[in-house]
């Protein structure tokens, strides 16, 4: 003959928990992302004069000749989308950049050296891609945050 098992006996008791607080986070502030279709040379222009690239250097990164570039500043004509977003991820760099290096100088000092990183060599190069941007953004978030690789 089996023997019957007993199943346990499940007891419900009220308790009281204690509320658990923890500090409140901290957030960034939201950052408007500007219209693509409204977004003239003079925009550009506000970010361009945070860093002393060259009007050669900005034309290869944003994949477009000097002559093009100087007739978007002749009649400060809006910038295509695909124009707007490399734009806005060069901002983002040149922000999180200048925090790092607190300098202009200095930061385009070190964009234009090789910096060999998990692999990859990055150099003033890698602002032509969104691979290479991602990169170096990546790479002044671990100095912003001392993360040494």
């Amino acid at each position: 003959m089996k023997k019957k098992t007993k199943s346990p006996k499940i007891i419900y008791e009220e308790r009281n928990f204690s509320k658990l607080e923890e500090p409140m986070a901290e957030y960034r502030s939201v950052r408007i992302i500007p219209a693509i279709q409204d977004f003239s040379y003079k925009k550009f222009e506000k970010i361009a004069g945070k860093v002393p690239f060259t009007q050669k250097e900005w034309a290869a990164i944003l994949h477009l000749s000097e002559k093009t570039l100087q007739r978007y500043s002749k009649g400060n004509k809006s910038f295509e989308g695909i124009y707007v977003d490399r734009i806005l991820q060069i901002d983002e760099l040149i922000t999180l950049g200048l925090e790092a290096f607190t300098d202009a100088d200095a930061f385009y000092e070190w964009l234009k050296k090789e910096k060999p990183v998990l692999g990859e060599l990055l150099t003033f190069d890698s602002l032509k891609s969104t691979y290479g941007i991602g990169l170096l953004r990546n790479q002044v978030g671990r100095i912003l945050h001392t993360v040494y690789i």
